[in-house]
């Protein structure tokens, strides 16, 4: 067990010293918030709706969706990395072009809200300098990932277009086979259209070296992650997986995977995601709940899907799932509250026992926290943003530094790109 780190504010421990002089001992939370203030807090995966980047509703008001500005706010939540997304449709011209339309506009509503509705609030960053500048002038700030490179069709120009409009990591697949990257989603069949990277995703592998963006290896399949592992000149992140030997889920990584991704000097994202956590606490919650979610919103009247049939909706069911879940999961969880045959949910300290095991595994210097807010993520604990300070306060708890502390809030996943940044500027040109 860690030694548990007492950390608080010199004003803060003089306001409390009594006639003697002493400084009374923090309390645990006292402890926690004097950290959690203390350290820039990065939440590396949090999905979008365009809708709710518009004039009349938008991230500076208090939504039902777990990321917004004030929830931000009220958890000291300090940036967010908001998602481009686009499913997996056919490998056709239509295909692609059906997606590059969702994916522009997805970016064109996330430098909305950082250029036009409220960029006295939060900014857009770029690299680390971007990132620790905004937050010193006391705005949020935003970052850019992008799920499936599936929009960007068979034109690998388009990386840097995308790299352009502020992208700063890329994962090659979602749930289905692109045509870069096989999926981690064969596992469930053993049918792969690449065994690993196509061609074309190799070419893309150097390609994002070449351009500085990071490479995400969440959502690919295993062997095209050992692939990538291998091919990549610069460090690879998981965007939002935890640990397979906990949680023997596909989207999670293994020792293996773990290890390599330490020699390679990157970072693995801790995902507050509860099948990824807890297979059997999550399995027993979520059957009791999906069942819950149907019936509220069959009595809301609103689009509604579990998490398994998702990939079978067309995109505009998707978004309106999407778009439906905080209201319907909300209204859920508060009825499941007050049921004494609800099954225990997936919380925070399962989701700290897996960052337990992959700094026990492959060191404090590989390991990060993400969230999926806003497209399927959140355990009880840390549901939305407000909530971020609980995961701050179970890691003084288990003992972890400031220091430590602050590695695993984005310290780590900075230093990462920084390197990727820098092997970007150092590339042979011609």
């Amino acid at each position: 067990m860690r030694t548990i780190y007492h950390a608080l504010p010199l004003l803060v421990i003089l306001a409390g010293c009594g006639p003697s002089g002493q400084a009374p001992e923090p309390s645990l939370e006292e402890t926690a918030r004097a950290i959690h203030q203390a350290v820039i807090t990065i939440d590396t995966h949090d999905d979008i709706n365009v809708n709710n980047f518009t004039d009349s509703l938008n991230y500076s008001q208090e939504l039902s969706t777990q990321v917004n500005l004030p929830k931000m706010e009220a958890g000291g939540l300090d940036v967010a990395w908001f998602i481009v997304y686009t499913g997996q449709d056919s490998l056709s011209p239509g295909g692609f072009g059906r997606a590059e339309a969702n994916a522009l506009s997805k970016f064109e509503a996330i430098h909305r809200l950082c250029e036009q509705l409220a960029p006295d609030q939060i900014g857009l960053a770029l690299t680390s300098e971007d990132v620790r500048r905004l937050h010193g002038s006391g705005k949020k700030v935003a970052m850019i990932g992008v799920e499936n490179a599936y929009p960007m069709g068979e034109d690998l120009s388009n990386f840097e277009k995308y790299h352009r409009l502020g992208a700063r990591y890329v994962s090659l697949a979602h749930n289905g086979h692109s045509q870069f990257s096989d999926s981690n989603t064969g596992e469930a069949d053993s049918v792969w259209l690449h065994n690993g990277l196509s061609d074309l995703g190799k070419k893309a592998v150097i390609e994002m070296n070449r351009l500085g963006i990071m490479i995400d290896i969440s959502h690919p399949s295993r062997e095209a992650v050992m692939q990538m592992l291998e091919l990549s000149k610069a460090p690879l992140i998981a965007s939002h997986s935890s640990a397979r030997a906990l949680c023997n889920h596909s989207r999670n990584l293994d020792d293996e995977q773990l290890l390599r991704l330490r020699e390679n000097g990157g970072v693995v994202q801790t995902v507050a995601f509860g099948s990824y956590l807890n297979t059997a606490k999550s399995e027993a919650r979520d059957a009791y709940m999906q069942a819950l979610r149907s019936r509220v919103a069959d009595s809301l009247g609103l689009e509604w899907a579990d998490w398994s049939q998702f990939s079978q909706l067309s995109e505009q069911q998707q978004e309106a799932v999407v778009a439906n879940y905080p209201t319907v999961s909300k209204v859920a969880d508060q009825m499941a509250r007050k049921k004494p045959d609800a099954p225990p949910a997936v919380n925070v300290s399962d989701f700290v026992d897996h960052i337990d095991y992959m700094v026990d595994k492959i060191g404090i210097d590989h390991v990060g926290i993400s969230s999926d807010f806003d497209g399927g993520g959140g355990i009880e604990g840390w549901s939305d943003a407000s909530e971020t300070f609980n995961v701050t306060l179970e890691l003084v708890k288990r003992g972890y530094t400031e220091d430590e502390i602050r590695k695993l809030w984005g310290g780590n996943l900075l230093r990462v790109l920084d390197q990727v940044q820098e092997i970007a500027r150092n590339w042979p040109q011609g």
